[in-house]
């Protein structure tokens, strides 16, 4: 198994005893033909240059799904609009992978460790964490300026109980879709 991520920034952050990293793009994999009896990208197409050339080498997200995420509706609508210029559709991928690819709705357990952008769903003061941000691509991309108002918007409606009563439907939940897919094809 080996790691392929783009940023050395990503790859310090990586725990001990993780898989190998490569600093490498899904572009421009450095790896010989026919060398990898598999191969995963998850939450990964958004960073793609060349889509084409990436998937020629998914997890991916459904931006219409993954941008109605109460942080992103709510908190930060400006970070999801500069997600949406990165974002590709998951019908798109779906094209580019052949057309027979399947497509599986991944719910997000309320659990969840992994630390992606939606991950804290039910946990939601993890948001306003930097060690947490630090790890979510989409913090790390768009400036202060744009994440630090709806970061002190959440910490009031957290202070006040407002996000509580807002989202009680949440708190027993077990899991929750946020856009996220697998796609599976056979290449």
């Amino acid at each position: 198994m080996l790691a392929v991520e783009p940023s050395s920034v990503m790859i310090a952050q990586r725990p001990a005893g993780a898989a190998p990293a490569l600093e490498a793009s899904a572009e421009s994999l450095p790896l010989a033909d026919d060398s990898a009896d598999a191969v995963m990208a998850l939450l990964t197409v958004h960073h793609w240059s060349d889509r084409e050339a990436g998937i020629g080498e998914l997890l991916t997200f459904d931006p219409d799904i993954n941008h109605r995420f109460w942080l992103l509706e709510e908190y930060l609508p400006e970070a999801a609009a500069f997600d949406d210029t990165r974002a590709a559709a998951v019908d798109r991928l779906v094209t580019l992978l052949g057309g027979g690819a399947r497509v599986e709705t991944v719910p997000v357990p309320h659990d969840c460790t992994d630390g992606f952008l939606a991950a804290f769903w039910r946990r939601p003061e993890a948001y306003l964490a930097p060690e947490v941000r630090a790890g979510i691509s989409l913090f790390a991309q768009t400036s202060d300026e744009v994440i630090r108002p709806g970061l002190a918007r959440l910490s009031d409606d957290l202070s006040s109980g407002r996000w509580h009563q807002r989202h009680a439907d949440l708190l027993d939940r077990e899991a929750l879709d946020v856009g996220y897919r697998l796609l599976v094809a056979d290449l």
